[in-house]
């Protein structure tokens, strides 16, 4: 059984039809990457997955429980745990506090141990640990904002653009601290428009167009395929 299944789902903003019957699944252990071009609808479905999208059709199940009517925070507490676009850390607040955020799901004798395990991850947010989070740089706060949703402890994590806006030496920085979650056994559902940086670290791989699923495969094979090559990959 999958980890993650997304079955035909449909999403409107009003009588904007954003998401159309999407299906895609993500197996334990893997990185499954959704690929595409701005407005193809690729964080409108993580948001989906999350819990604060509903979808009119289809079912999402994750561990083969659905989540169609599951609050937003009930489906953290099940294991999911997303990153949004754009950090959307709690900029008046220290990078402590911030971490702490992400653990209001988990029992308060847990939250030291896991601090330090983010730390482990994260150096430099131990060091800037008192610092307010609105001053850290850009890299700085992507990696607060992965630090925090990994308080969850979660079993998915879903990375939406986490290159966004970043240097190309950050970028390569995220990526390795991406690899290096993966290894530590958490599976991944990363959304990025760098499709090179996605399909070099991704499992599989899906290609959303205007809301819909055009291809599918592995990473490999995609990074190799000629339209993708020519539409993501600058070649």
């Amino acid at each position: 059984m999958s980890m993650l299944e997304v079955n035909n789902i449909n999403v409107y903003y009003g009588s904007i039809h954003a998401i159309k019957n999407i299906s895609f699944r993500v197996d334990a252990g893997e990185i499954v990457t959704l690929i595409g071009a701005n407005g193809a609808g690729k964080s409108t479905t993580l948001q989906t997955i999350s819990g604060l999208l509903r979808s009119k059709t289809g079912l999402i199940t994750f561990q083969g429980k659905p989540l169609g009517n599951i609050p937003a925070h009930k489906i953290v507490s099940m294991g999911i745990a997303q990153v949004p676009e754009g950090r959307r850390i709690f900029q008046q607040m220290t990078v402590e506090e911030n971490i702490e955020m992400g653990a209001y799901t988990r029992p308060g004798s847990e939250i030291a141990k896991s601090m330090e395990n983010v730390f482990l991850h994260f150096p430099r947010l131990k060091e800037r640990r008192k610092q307010i989070a609105g001053t850290l740089s850009g890299g700085e706060q992507q990696m607060l904002a992965m630090g925090r949703a990994m308080m969850s402890k979660p079993q998915l994590l879903m990375l939406d653009e986490p290159s966004m806006g970043l240097s190309p030496i950050l970028v390569d920085e995220i990526f390795e601290i991406i690899k290096a979650f993966h290894e530590s056994g958490t599976t991944i559902l990363l959304v990025e428009q760098n499709a090179n940086k996605a399909l070099s670290v991704a499992d599989r791989a899906y290609v959303l167009e205007t809301g819909s699923v055009t291809l599918e495969g592995s990473a490999l094979s995609l990074m190799h395929n000629e339209s993708v090559k020519k539409a993501y990959l600058g070649e």
